[in-house]
């Protein structure tokens, strides 16, 4: 990765959560098939879950569990979720040692999710995180959720740097879409619930190989 192929006067760095810092398929998994349990449904294997996560807690009750009561059944999931948040939820390889790289670099750290931000700030404090991650953005907090480009420049704003200054750091294509519509260029990693064909067919400004690849951040200068 060639550092003349770096964002100029770059200043933040902008996550995704699940699938890009950590792996929580298996706590999703189990809050989706206690809400399928209310509906006297079978469990879901993660890797069938998997697939729906990352689009909103909306999407993946419909998409888990067959005419869903969506306010009861939020609810629900809501109630179960924080019982498997610790049990179920790792943080992805290469992450512990590359954030605070990139913070001691000077650039500023934050994370644009679609799960609700609520389960974000308590694993982020779980994962002992919380110094590292300024700022924490989830569909409570914009009119729209991802892909829509609102979330994205609610995080913008927090961190008090510009569209230009940030790259935003996910594993779907949904996280491309978001990042191509708030103007910052959107970098990826085949950590998450897509595959790394449909990354390539979604054209992000980069393909990471892994995670600590984006230590190569912390070797320019910062504005």
């Amino acid at each position: 990765m060639s550092d003349l192929s770096l964002p100029a006067g770059l200043r933040a760095v902008i996550f995704d959560f699940d699938g890009t810092l950590v792996d929580s398929y298996d706590a999703i998994a189990a809050s989706v098939n206690h809400v399928r349990s209310c509906h006297g449904l079978s469990p879901l294997s993660t890797a069938e879950v998997r697939r729906h996560v990352g689009r909103g807690p909306v999407h993946l009750l419909k998409h888990t569990v067959p005419e869903p009561d969506i306010e009861r059944d939020l609810a629900r999931y809501r109630a179960h979720h924080p019982s498997v948040l610790r049990s179920g939820t790792r943080l992805l390889s290469g992450v512990a040692e590359t954030l605070p790289i990139l913070k001691s670099a000077g650039l500023r750290l934050g994370i644009c999710s679609n799960k609700p931000a609520v389960f974000t700030r308590e694993l982020v404090e779980i994962l002992k995180l919380t110094t590292l991650i300024e700022v924490i953005v989830g569909p409570e907090d914009a009119p729209r959720i991802k892909p829509a480009p609102d979330m994205l420049l609610a995080t913008l704003s927090r961190l008090r740097v510009g569209s230009g200054q940030a790259i935003y750091v996910g594993d779907m294509v949904v996280d491309i879409q978001t990042g191509r519509a708030a103007g910052v260029p959107a970098w990826v990693v085949a950590t998450g619930s897509d595959t790394a064909e449909a990354l390539r067919m979604g054209q992000p400004d980069r393909i990471l190989a892994q995670f600590s690849d984006l230590t190569v951040l912390a070797h320019r200068g910062v504005t």
